[in-house]
């Protein structure tokens, strides 16, 4: 099978067993329909035949989708909450899901879920979680809230800190693309910054999320180090998102910060246009300045 025509079978696949080095797209060329995933770990996402968009009421089946797209969304909430270079939670099992209609406020999901922290392979637990998705005409990003004891067992203050310094202190300001590669590969030295872009991303997924979607990481296009400000790391990224229902492969740009004290924040998100074969001018315009042993704290 040829890379391009593996690329969403793979990201189905990972989206299913882990946290994935995600499908190995290559931009400019059209993506062909994926082939089934093998069952694993999450029990198959099944889409039943007859949705159509209409929400059935009360319990719902755990490993149909729209108990898993509920699901989902928790994973990119506390991704965005504990989410870092070597933190990223990943969704391994629901196990029970109902939905409550609330009218015109919307829909509410309540899960019973399992997550791990793929880095370190930590298992986090049972976790319930609750999920609201607005009513409201225009679209607003699904409220959650979630309580799970395991992800207080995470502690990677000591990595996090050598990398800060290890990145500020630089002569020369880090750069990397096609994470992973074709083939699946992430260098070694580019696996924070793939759990950083994957964390970055997280804020997107979460707030372009809907009753239609389910978003997941495919690929760190590009990435580029800025000059630290206030302490803070500062990464322009060109990221890739699969929409795993529509099956299409979305570019964003983002300007995302990074401090072991102050977690990944996002200050600039920008949707890229469809057309893969031309380069169009960015509204995320930063001057990337030579860097300097000044800027070292």
């Amino acid at each position: 099978m040829s890379r391009p025509a593996c690329a969403l079978w793979v990201s189905a696949l990972l989206f299913l067993s882990g946290d994935g080095l995600a499908s190995p797209f290559q931009p400019g060329t059209e993506p062909p329909a994926p082939e089934p995933p093998e069952s694993n770990l999450i029990e198959d996402l099944e889409v039943p035949p007859q949705f159509d968009g209409a929400m059935p009421r009360g319990e719902l089946v755990p490993h149909h989708y729209p108990a898993q797209r509920a699901a989902k969304v928790v994973e990119h909430y506390l991704n965005t909450r504990y989410g870092s270079p070597y933190r990223r939670v990943h969704l391994h099992q629901v196990h029970k899901a109902g939905l409550e209609d609330l009218g015109q406020a919307g829909n509410k999901y309540h899960l019973e879920i399992s997550l791990k922290e793929v880095v370190s392979n930590t298992d986090l637990g049972p976790c319930s979680a609750e999920v609201l998705f607005s009513g409201e005409q225009d679209q607003r990003a699904p409220q959650v809230q979630c309580s799970c004891e395991g992800l207080k067992k995470l502690d990677t203050k000591a990595e996090e800190e050598a990398l800060f310094q290890k990145l500020n202190s630089s002569d020369s300001l880090l750069s990397g693309s096609n994470i992973p590669d074709s083939y699946g590969h992430v260098a070694p030295e580019m696996k924070p910054m793939w759990k950083l872009g994957a964390a970055a991303a997280s804020f997107v997924m979460l707030n372009e999320s809907n009753e239609g979607t389910l978003y997941n990481m495919a690929q760190v296009a590009n990435f580029t180090q800025l000059e630290t400000e206030n302490d803070q790391l500062r990464f322009k990224y060109h990221i890739l998102l699969h929409e795993m229902i529509t099956q299409e492969i979305l570019h964003w740009k983002l300007l995302a910060t990074w401090s072991p004290a102050g977690g990944v924040s996002v200050s600039q998100t920008e949707l890229q246009p469809k057309c893969h074969h031309c380069e169009t001018a960015s509204a995320i315009e930063i001057p990337e300045a030579t860097p300097s042993p000044t800027s070292a704290s």
